[in-house]
Protein backbone atom coordinates (compact mmCIF):
# COMPACT_ATOMS: atom_id res chain seq x y z
CA UNK A 1 0.00 0.00 0.00
CA UNK A 2 2.86 2.38 0.79
CA UNK A 3 4.39 1.70 -2.64
CA UNK A 4 1.15 2.51 -4.49
CA UNK A 5 0.70 5.68 -2.44
CA UNK A 6 4.29 6.76 -3.17
CA UNK A 7 3.85 6.21 -6.91
CA UNK A 8 0.52 8.09 -6.87
CA UNK A 9 2.10 11.00 -5.02
CA UNK A 10 4.95 11.17 -7.50
CA UNK A 11 2.45 10.98 -10.32
CA UNK A 12 0.69 14.20 -9.30
CA UNK A 13 3.67 16.25 -8.11
CA UNK A 14 6.17 15.87 -10.95
CA UNK A 15 6.86 18.70 -13.38
CA UNK A 16 5.88 16.35 -16.17
CA UNK A 17 2.41 16.02 -14.71
CA UNK A 18 2.00 19.76 -14.20
CA UNK A 19 2.83 20.41 -17.86
CA UNK A 20 0.98 17.39 -19.26
CA UNK A 21 -2.18 17.35 -21.37
CA UNK A 22 -4.21 16.21 -18.35
CA UNK A 23 -3.17 19.16 -16.17
CA UNK A 24 -6.00 21.52 -17.24
CA UNK A 25 -8.51 18.64 -17.04
CA UNK A 26 -7.37 17.90 -13.49
CA UNK A 27 -7.74 21.56 -12.54
CA UNK A 28 -11.27 21.56 -13.94
CA UNK A 29 -12.07 18.42 -11.92
CA UNK A 30 -10.74 19.99 -8.71
CA UNK A 31 -12.71 23.17 -9.43
CA UNK A 32 -15.89 21.15 -10.08
CA UNK A 33 -15.53 19.31 -6.77
CA UNK A 34 -14.88 22.60 -4.95
CA UNK A 35 -17.85 24.37 -6.55
CA UNK A 36 -20.06 21.35 -5.89
CA UNK A 37 -19.13 21.34 -2.20
CA UNK A 38 -19.70 25.11 -1.97
CA UNK A 39 -23.17 24.75 -3.46
CA UNK A 40 -24.05 21.79 -1.24
CA UNK A 41 -22.90 23.41 2.02
CA UNK A 42 -24.54 26.74 1.18
CA UNK A 43 -27.83 25.14 0.09
CA UNK A 44 -28.07 22.97 3.21
CA UNK A 45 -27.06 25.78 5.60
CA UNK A 46 -29.39 28.36 4.07
CA UNK A 47 -32.29 25.95 3.50
CA UNK A 48 -32.27 24.62 7.06
CA UNK A 49 -31.56 28.11 8.40
CA UNK A 50 -34.61 29.51 6.61
CA UNK A 51 -36.84 26.71 7.90
CA UNK A 52 -35.66 27.20 11.47
CA UNK A 53 -36.03 30.98 11.33
CA UNK A 54 -39.60 30.85 10.03
CA UNK A 55 -40.57 28.20 12.61
CA UNK A 56 -39.01 30.37 15.30
CA UNK A 57 -41.03 33.41 14.23
CA UNK A 58 -44.32 31.53 14.12
CA UNK A 59 -43.72 29.99 17.55
CA UNK A 60 -42.68 33.37 19.03
CA UNK A 61 -46.23 34.66 18.42
CA UNK A 62 -48.16 31.41 18.93
CA UNK A 63 -46.11 28.89 20.89
CA UNK A 64 -45.72 25.37 19.49
CA UNK A 65 -49.04 23.96 20.68
CA UNK A 66 -52.23 25.94 21.41
CA UNK A 67 -54.89 24.89 23.91
CA UNK A 68 -58.22 26.70 23.80
CA UNK A 69 -61.96 26.15 23.63
CA UNK A 70 -63.30 24.38 20.54
CA UNK A 71 -64.69 27.67 19.22
CA UNK A 72 -61.26 29.31 19.13
CA UNK A 73 -58.96 26.49 17.97
CA UNK A 74 -58.46 27.97 14.48
CA UNK A 75 -58.87 31.63 15.34
CA UNK A 76 -56.45 34.34 16.45
CA UNK A 77 -59.21 35.92 18.56
CA UNK A 78 -60.44 34.61 21.91
CA UNK A 79 -64.22 34.47 22.08
CA UNK A 80 -64.91 31.97 24.85
CA UNK A 81 -62.93 32.12 28.13
CA UNK A 82 -61.42 29.08 29.80
CA UNK A 83 -60.26 28.71 33.38
CA UNK A 84 -56.60 29.19 34.15
CA UNK A 85 -56.88 26.50 36.81
CA UNK A 86 -55.80 23.45 34.81
CA UNK A 87 -53.78 20.38 35.75
CA UNK A 88 -51.15 21.27 33.12
CA UNK A 89 -50.66 24.87 34.31
CA UNK A 90 -48.21 26.34 35.17
CA UNK A 91 -46.17 23.22 34.27
CA UNK A 92 -47.17 20.32 32.02
CA UNK A 93 -45.89 17.44 34.16
CA UNK A 94 -47.76 14.64 32.38
CA UNK A 95 -45.93 15.14 29.08
CA UNK A 96 -42.15 15.06 28.77
CA UNK A 97 -40.41 17.57 26.52
CA UNK A 98 -42.64 20.55 27.46
CA UNK A 99 -40.50 23.45 28.68
CA UNK A 100 -43.03 26.27 29.15
CA UNK A 101 -46.76 27.00 29.36
CA UNK A 102 -48.16 30.54 29.23
CA UNK A 103 -51.67 31.99 29.40
CA UNK A 104 -52.81 34.53 26.78
CA UNK A 105 -55.94 36.09 25.33
CA UNK A 106 -56.63 37.97 22.10
CA UNK A 107 -59.25 40.44 20.97
CA UNK A 108 -59.86 42.22 17.67
CA UNK A 109 -59.79 45.98 17.70
CA UNK A 110 -59.19 49.09 15.67
CA UNK A 111 -56.51 51.75 16.15
CA UNK A 112 -57.30 55.28 15.16
CA UNK A 113 -54.57 57.89 14.78
CA UNK A 114 -54.59 61.40 13.34
CA UNK A 115 -53.67 60.07 9.90
CA UNK A 116 -55.05 56.53 9.55
CA UNK A 117 -57.18 53.69 10.90
CA UNK A 118 -55.93 50.09 11.17
CA UNK A 119 -57.56 46.87 12.33
CA UNK A 120 -55.46 44.97 14.86
CA UNK A 121 -55.44 41.98 17.19
CA UNK A 122 -54.60 42.93 20.76
CA UNK A 123 -52.73 40.02 22.33
CA UNK A 124 -52.95 40.05 26.10
CA UNK A 125 -50.10 38.44 28.01
CA UNK A 126 -49.33 37.95 31.69
CA UNK A 127 -46.42 37.61 34.08
CA UNK A 128 -45.75 34.07 32.85
CA UNK A 129 -45.08 35.22 29.29
CA UNK A 130 -41.70 34.16 27.86
CA UNK A 131 -40.34 37.44 26.53
CA UNK A 132 -37.11 35.85 25.27
CA UNK A 133 -38.97 34.88 22.11
CA UNK A 134 -39.73 38.53 21.31
CA UNK A 135 -36.52 40.29 22.39
CA UNK A 136 -34.80 39.38 19.13
CA UNK A 137 -37.39 41.34 17.14
CA UNK A 138 -37.47 44.45 19.34
CA UNK A 139 -35.92 47.25 17.26
CA UNK A 140 -36.72 50.20 19.51
CA UNK A 141 -37.75 50.82 23.11
CA UNK A 142 -38.41 48.12 25.70
CA UNK A 143 -40.87 45.41 26.66
CA UNK A 144 -44.03 46.32 28.63
CA UNK A 145 -43.98 46.07 32.42
CA UNK A 146 -46.47 43.41 33.50
CA UNK A 147 -45.30 43.02 37.09
CA UNK A 148 -46.87 46.25 38.36
CA UNK A 149 -50.46 47.42 38.37
CA UNK A 150 -52.44 47.50 35.13
CA UNK A 151 -50.93 50.12 32.82
CA UNK A 152 -51.16 51.40 29.24
CA UNK A 153 -47.84 50.01 28.00
CA UNK A 154 -47.81 48.00 24.76
CA UNK A 155 -45.41 47.01 22.00
CA UNK A 156 -46.45 47.42 18.37
CA UNK A 157 -44.91 46.50 15.05
CA UNK A 158 -42.88 48.88 12.93
CA UNK A 159 -45.25 48.08 10.08
CA UNK A 160 -48.23 49.46 12.03
CA UNK A 161 -46.41 52.52 13.37
CA UNK A 162 -45.38 53.47 9.84
CA UNK A 163 -48.93 53.11 8.53
CA UNK A 164 -50.47 54.94 11.49
CA UNK A 165 -47.85 57.68 11.68
CA UNK A 166 -46.92 56.78 15.25
CA UNK A 167 -43.56 56.62 17.05
CA UNK A 168 -42.07 55.44 20.30
CA UNK A 169 -43.69 57.13 23.29
CA UNK A 170 -46.90 58.09 21.44
CA UNK A 171 -50.35 57.37 22.83
CA UNK A 172 -53.30 56.25 20.75
CA UNK A 173 -56.92 55.18 21.13
CA UNK A 174 -58.05 51.61 20.39
CA UNK A 175 -61.67 50.64 19.82
CA UNK A 176 -62.88 47.19 20.92
CA UNK A 177 -66.31 45.85 20.02
CA UNK A 178 -68.47 45.06 23.04
CA UNK A 179 -69.56 41.49 23.61
CA UNK A 180 -73.16 42.30 22.71
CA UNK A 181 -71.93 44.12 19.56
CA UNK A 182 -73.59 47.27 20.84
CA UNK A 183 -71.01 50.03 20.74
CA UNK A 184 -67.29 50.09 21.50
CA UNK A 185 -64.96 50.00 24.46
CA UNK A 186 -62.19 52.59 24.22
CA UNK A 187 -58.72 52.11 25.61
CA UNK A 188 -55.70 54.41 25.56
CA UNK A 189 -52.33 52.77 25.07
CA UNK A 190 -48.75 54.01 25.09
CA UNK A 191 -46.02 52.65 22.80
CA UNK A 192 -43.01 51.58 24.88
CA UNK A 193 -41.53 49.22 22.31
CA UNK A 194 -41.51 48.63 18.56
CA UNK A 195 -40.82 45.21 17.04
CA UNK A 196 -40.17 44.00 13.51
CA UNK A 197 -40.40 40.25 12.93
CA UNK A 198 -40.38 40.50 9.14
CA UNK A 199 -43.43 38.23 9.16
CA UNK A 200 -46.08 40.53 7.73
CA UNK A 201 -48.96 38.29 8.72
CA UNK A 202 -48.08 39.04 12.36
CA UNK A 203 -46.59 42.52 11.96
CA UNK A 204 -49.75 43.80 10.31
CA UNK A 205 -51.95 42.58 13.16
CA UNK A 206 -50.45 41.99 16.58
CA UNK A 207 -50.26 44.59 19.34
CA UNK A 208 -49.03 43.09 22.60
CA UNK A 209 -50.00 44.31 26.06
CA UNK A 210 -51.43 43.30 29.44
CA UNK A 211 -53.98 40.47 29.44
CA UNK A 212 -55.96 42.26 32.16
CA UNK A 213 -57.21 44.75 29.57
CA UNK A 214 -58.99 41.95 27.68
CA UNK A 215 -60.35 40.47 30.90
CA UNK A 216 -61.91 43.81 31.82
CA UNK A 217 -63.22 44.57 28.33
CA UNK A 218 -64.81 41.11 28.02
CA UNK A 219 -65.94 41.19 31.67
CA UNK A 220 -64.06 37.99 32.39
CA UNK A 221 -62.99 36.92 35.84
CA UNK A 222 -59.30 37.30 36.80
CA UNK A 223 -58.88 33.52 36.47
CA UNK A 224 -60.32 33.39 32.94
CA UNK A 225 -58.05 33.52 29.88
CA UNK A 226 -58.37 32.88 26.17
CA UNK A 227 -55.86 30.09 25.54
CA UNK A 228 -52.59 28.46 26.56
CA UNK A 229 -49.42 28.50 24.49
CA UNK A 230 -47.09 25.54 24.99
CA UNK A 231 -43.43 25.30 23.98
CA UNK A 232 -41.67 22.00 23.34
CA UNK A 233 -37.96 21.20 23.61
CA UNK A 234 -37.64 19.41 20.27
CA UNK A 235 -39.61 20.82 17.34
CA UNK A 236 -39.05 17.67 15.28
CA UNK A 237 -41.34 15.86 17.76
CA UNK A 238 -44.12 18.45 17.62
CA UNK A 239 -46.67 16.07 16.07
CA UNK A 240 -45.99 13.44 18.73
CA UNK A 241 -46.10 15.98 21.56
CA UNK A 242 -49.21 17.58 20.09
CA UNK A 243 -51.04 14.26 20.29
CA UNK A 244 -49.84 13.65 23.85
CA UNK A 245 -51.00 17.13 24.91
CA UNK A 246 -54.39 16.52 23.30
CA UNK A 247 -54.75 13.22 25.18
CA UNK A 248 -53.89 14.87 28.50
CA UNK A 249 -56.29 17.81 28.24
CA UNK A 250 -59.93 17.69 29.28
CA UNK A 251 -62.75 16.96 26.84
CA UNK A 252 -63.90 20.58 27.02
CA UNK A 253 -60.64 21.86 25.54
CA UNK A 254 -59.04 21.44 22.16
CA UNK A 255 -55.37 21.57 21.16
CA UNK A 256 -53.69 22.25 17.85
CA UNK A 257 -50.05 22.50 16.77
CA UNK A 258 -48.74 25.45 14.77
CA UNK A 259 -47.98 22.97 11.97
CA UNK A 260 -51.73 22.31 11.73
CA UNK A 261 -52.78 25.93 12.21
CA UNK A 262 -50.31 27.29 9.63
CA UNK A 263 -50.45 24.26 7.39
CA UNK A 264 -49.86 26.25 4.19
CA UNK A 265 -46.59 27.72 5.50
CA UNK A 266 -45.15 24.41 6.68
CA UNK A 267 -46.09 22.71 3.41
CA UNK A 268 -44.20 25.49 1.64
CA UNK A 269 -41.21 24.88 3.92
CA UNK A 270 -41.18 21.20 2.94
CA UNK A 271 -40.39 22.26 -0.62
CA UNK A 272 -36.99 23.43 0.62
CA UNK A 273 -36.14 19.84 1.57
CA UNK A 274 -36.86 18.74 -2.00
CA UNK A 275 -34.86 21.64 -3.45
CA UNK A 276 -31.88 20.80 -1.22
CA UNK A 277 -31.96 17.15 -2.31
CA UNK A 278 -32.07 18.15 -5.99
CA UNK A 279 -29.07 20.48 -5.54
CA UNK A 280 -27.09 17.78 -3.70
CA UNK A 281 -27.77 15.18 -6.39
CA UNK A 282 -26.91 17.55 -9.25
CA UNK A 283 -23.67 18.73 -7.63
CA UNK A 284 -22.50 15.20 -6.84
CA UNK A 285 -23.28 14.05 -10.39
CA UNK A 286 -21.32 16.99 -11.84
CA UNK A 287 -18.37 16.20 -9.56
CA UNK A 288 -18.50 12.52 -10.50
CA UNK A 289 -18.54 13.25 -14.24
CA UNK A 290 -15.54 15.56 -13.99
CA UNK A 291 -13.57 13.13 -11.82
CA UNK A 292 -14.36 10.20 -14.15
CA UNK A 293 -13.15 12.19 -17.16
CA UNK A 294 -10.00 13.23 -15.29
CA UNK A 295 -9.26 9.64 -14.22
CA UNK A 296 -9.77 8.28 -17.72
CA UNK A 297 -7.41 10.87 -19.17
CA UNK A 298 -4.83 10.05 -16.48
CA UNK A 299 -5.06 6.35 -17.31
CA UNK A 300 -4.73 6.93 -21.06
CA UNK A 301 -1.85 9.33 -20.52
CA UNK A 302 -0.03 6.80 -18.32
CA UNK A 303 -0.60 3.75 -20.49
CA UNK A 304 3.14 3.12 -20.87
CA UNK A 305 3.66 3.34 -17.13
CA UNK A 306 0.85 0.83 -16.58
CA UNK A 307 2.46 -1.57 -19.06
CA UNK A 308 5.86 -1.25 -17.38
CA UNK A 309 4.37 -1.88 -13.94
CA UNK A 310 2.52 -4.95 -15.23
CA UNK A 311 5.69 -6.29 -16.86
CA UNK A 312 7.45 -5.92 -13.51
CA UNK A 313 4.79 -8.11 -11.88
CA UNK A 314 2.29 -5.57 -10.52
CA UNK A 315 -1.29 -6.89 -10.53
CA UNK A 316 -4.31 -4.95 -11.80
CA UNK A 317 -5.63 -4.04 -8.33
CA UNK A 318 -2.27 -2.57 -7.26
CA UNK A 319 -2.17 -0.35 -10.35
CA UNK A 320 -5.83 0.64 -9.92
CA UNK A 321 -5.06 1.73 -6.37
CA UNK A 322 -2.35 4.06 -7.68
CA UNK A 323 -4.89 5.94 -9.78
CA UNK A 324 -7.55 5.79 -7.07
CA UNK A 325 -5.09 7.31 -4.59
CA UNK A 326 -4.40 9.98 -7.18
CA UNK A 327 -8.13 10.65 -7.59
CA UNK A 328 -8.62 10.63 -3.81
CA UNK A 329 -5.94 13.30 -3.44
CA UNK A 330 -7.62 15.46 -6.08
CA UNK A 331 -11.01 15.04 -4.38
CA UNK A 332 -9.57 16.09 -1.02
CA UNK A 333 -7.96 19.11 -2.64
CA UNK A 334 -11.27 20.16 -4.17
CA UNK A 335 -13.13 19.58 -0.91
CA UNK A 336 -10.58 21.63 1.03
CA UNK A 337 -11.01 24.67 -1.21
CA UNK A 338 -14.78 24.17 -1.30
CA UNK A 339 -15.11 24.00 2.49
CA UNK A 340 -12.90 27.05 3.07
CA UNK A 341 -14.79 29.21 0.57
CA UNK A 342 -18.20 27.98 1.79
CA UNK A 343 -17.34 28.70 5.44
CA UNK A 344 -16.13 32.19 4.57
CA UNK A 345 -19.37 32.92 2.71
CA UNK A 346 -21.56 31.53 5.51
CA UNK A 347 -19.75 33.52 8.20
CA UNK A 348 -19.94 36.74 6.19
CA UNK A 349 -23.67 36.21 5.58
CA UNK A 350 -24.34 35.22 9.21
CA UNK A 351 -22.73 38.32 10.71
CA UNK A 352 -23.22 40.92 7.98
CA UNK A 353 -26.37 39.78 6.14
CA UNK A 354 -25.14 40.74 2.68
CA UNK A 355 -27.64 38.59 0.74
CA UNK A 356 -31.18 39.82 1.39
CA UNK A 357 -34.66 38.50 0.58
CA UNK A 358 -38.09 39.98 0.09
CA UNK A 359 -39.86 39.61 3.48
CA UNK A 360 -43.27 39.53 1.80
CA UNK A 361 -42.29 36.36 -0.06
CA UNK A 362 -39.84 34.63 2.31
CA UNK A 363 -40.87 36.05 5.74
CA UNK A 364 -37.26 37.08 6.45
CA UNK A 365 -35.17 40.06 5.43
CA UNK A 366 -31.72 38.43 5.34
CA UNK A 367 -30.85 34.90 4.28
CA UNK A 368 -30.58 33.01 7.62
CA UNK A 369 -27.64 30.66 8.14
CA UNK A 370 -27.46 27.42 10.13
CA UNK A 371 -23.84 26.22 10.41
CA UNK A 372 -24.16 22.60 11.50
CA UNK A 373 -20.74 20.92 11.58
CA UNK A 374 -22.30 17.47 11.66
CA UNK A 375 -24.23 18.12 8.45
CA UNK A 376 -21.10 19.50 6.77
CA UNK A 377 -19.07 16.48 7.88
CA UNK A 378 -21.69 14.12 6.44
CA UNK A 379 -21.69 16.04 3.14
CA UNK A 380 -17.92 15.71 2.85
CA UNK A 381 -17.83 12.02 3.77
CA UNK A 382 -20.75 11.20 1.46
CA UNK A 383 -19.13 13.05 -1.44
CA UNK A 384 -15.81 11.24 -0.97
CA UNK A 385 -17.46 7.83 -0.62
CA UNK A 386 -19.79 8.17 -3.61
CA UNK A 387 -17.16 9.57 -5.99
CA UNK A 388 -14.49 7.00 -5.03
CA UNK A 389 -16.95 4.12 -5.42
CA UNK A 390 -18.03 5.36 -8.85
CA UNK A 391 -14.39 5.78 -9.91
CA UNK A 392 -13.88 2.03 -9.45
CA UNK A 393 -15.74 1.59 -12.74
CA UNK A 394 -13.42 3.63 -15.03
CA UNK A 395 -10.42 2.29 -13.11
CA UNK A 396 -11.42 -1.16 -14.38
CA UNK A 397 -10.05 -0.04 -17.76
CA UNK A 398 -6.57 -0.81 -16.42
CA UNK A 399 -7.31 -4.55 -16.55
CA UNK A 400 -7.76 -4.28 -20.34
CA UNK A 401 -4.31 -2.81 -20.95
CA UNK A 402 -1.79 -5.31 -22.37
CA UNK A 403 1.87 -4.85 -21.22
CA UNK A 404 3.34 -5.72 -24.65
CA UNK A 405 1.13 -3.25 -26.52
CA UNK A 406 1.15 -0.49 -23.93
CA UNK A 407 4.94 -0.23 -23.72
CA UNK A 408 4.99 0.59 -27.44
CA UNK A 409 2.05 3.03 -26.97
CA UNK A 410 2.86 6.65 -27.88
Amino acid sequence: MKLEYFIAKRLITTKEYKSSISAPIIKIAITAVALGMIMMIVSVSTGIGLQQKIRQKISAFNGHILISSYNDNQSDVSTKPISIHQDFYPSFKNVEGINHVQAVASKAGMIRSETAVEGIIFKGIGKDYQFDNLKEYLVEGRLPNLKSNLNEEIIISQYLTDRLGLKLGDKFITYFMKEDSQGYNLRNFKIVGIYNSGFQEFDSSFVIGDIRHIQRINKWKPNEIGSFEIFVDDFSKIDEKGQEVYDETSSTLDSITIVEKYYYIFEWLKLFDFNIIVILVVMIVVSIINMVVALLILILERTQMIGILKSLGANNWSIRKIFLYNAFYLILKGLFYGNVIAFLFLLIQKYFGIVQLNPESYYVKNVPIDINLWHIFLLNMSTITIIVLVLLIPAYLITKISPSKSIRFD
